[in-house]
């Protein structure tokens, strides 16, 4: 593989600091996604990652037609490539509900969905659903461990699932499960942790299924497990990082092999000692929730990330380096999803020759 991949040829012409992205290694990535599901059929990706038309495009030009997001603007990006069937997994409140809801009426060739976790949320989707003569499609939240949204995998949760199938406006589709906290590197102990923890769903479903109602379809995983869902039954797996990958998950996840197909291009803008940098990526151009490193450097070897404020990062350095203001530097980000919308659009390379840009249409919250 060619080790000078991220290298763009006149890249003096692009104003630092921007984000590209490379067409090839994305297909790649989609082609692999695929091979890991065992085909599309039980492909449904998220879209938080890039938020993008094109790369959407390109995944339903292989054959996926299911999609997940995160916000509305997601919802009616995909709606707009034509996506059949598209999964909102955020729980709408107040006016967000009908925002939802007018998403159903205004593209009626799309299937759209979305979850909730309690008896509130059910309550107003199917008055709100009546009020617009419509029946609205619900997946109910389980939290396996997560602790970040959903509902545990008990007797409320079957009977929330009840509460649903009850509903005079609302459909209920199945079950949706994010376990993005476990991050095993060891693939093994991944699986057993992942497999650990969803034996308390298939529980779930026994019990539902015991009280006369269906669980059809189970929406599990992130990235990280998406492998290991794909081998159950009746399931549907929805990766998301994989489309662009970032340093962190390739770091961790030795043997999930995706392509880094994002990079920062930045620039030396200060050297205000010898064995001190300054580079023009700060808080503004990457994601900087995590501790140092905050990107991986590609072409700057042993320097030392010390500093990092709204436009700014520090680095130490060796005093004989030869980088001087102005001088290029390419990076990979440590977490690709929330640095995507800090950019209007993305450039694209191909053969290390710039070749166009791709709107990051979905960026804002607000369709």
């Amino acid at each position: 593989m060619n080790k000078d991949w991220y290298r763009i040829n006149n890249v003096e012409n692009i104003l630092s600091p921007s984000l590209v992205v490379f067409p090839k290694r994305i297909e790649a990535n989609i082609k692999l996604m695929i091979q890991i599901a065992g085909g599309t059929d039980i492909l449904r990706p998220h879209i938080k990652t890039h938020k993008i038309a094109e790369i959407i495009n390109m995944q339903l030009d292989h054959g996926i037609t299911k999609f997940k997001c995160a916000t509305l603007s997601e919802t009616e990006l995909l709606a707009r490539c034509n996506a059949k069937d598209v999964l909102l997994a955020m729980q709408m409140t107040g006016i967000g509900i009908y925002n939802f809801i007018e998403l159903v009426i205004k593209y009626p060739e799309t299937k759209f969905s979305t979850i909730v976790d309690n008896k509130g949320s059910i309550v107003k989707f199917n008055e709100a659903s009546k009020k617009s003569s419509i029946k609205a499609s619900l997946w109910l939240d389980i939290n396996n461990g997560n602790n970040r949204t959903g509902i545990s995998p008990n007797n409320e949760a079957a009977l929330l699932y009840k509460d649903i199938h009850q509903s005079s406006n609302l459909i209920v589709e199945g079950l949706h499960v994010y376990d993005g906290h476990i991050r095993d590197s060891d693939i093994n102990i991944r699986k057993e942790n992942c497999d650990l923890q969803f034996e308390k769903v298939l529980e779930l479903k026994e019990e539902i299924e015991s009280l006369g109602m269906e669980v059809n379809r189970i929406v599990a995983g992130g990235t990280p497990t998406f492998p290991i869902h794909s081998k159950r039954d009746n399931i549907e797996v929805s990766p998301g990082t994989s489309l662009l990958w970032d340093e962190r998950y390739g770091e961790l996840f030795k043997d999930l092999n995706f392509l880094h197909a994002g990079v920062l291009v930045g620039s030396v803008i200060s050297r205000p000692s010898e064995d001190v940098i300054c580079l023009n990526f700060g808080h503004k151009s990457v994601a900087s929730e995590m501790e140092f490193p905050r990107l991986k450097l590609l072409n700057m070897k042993n320097f030392k990330q010390i500093s990092h404020s709204e436009e700014h990062l520090v680095c130490k350095c060796d005093k004989g380096d030869n980088f001087n203001v102005g001088d290029i530097c390419y990076a990979i980000p440590m977490h690709i999803c929330p640095t995507v919308p800090k950019y209007k659009k993305v450039l694209t390379v191909v053969d290390n020759e710039l070749t166009g840009q791709w709107l990051v249409a979905a960026r804002d919250y607000n369709n």
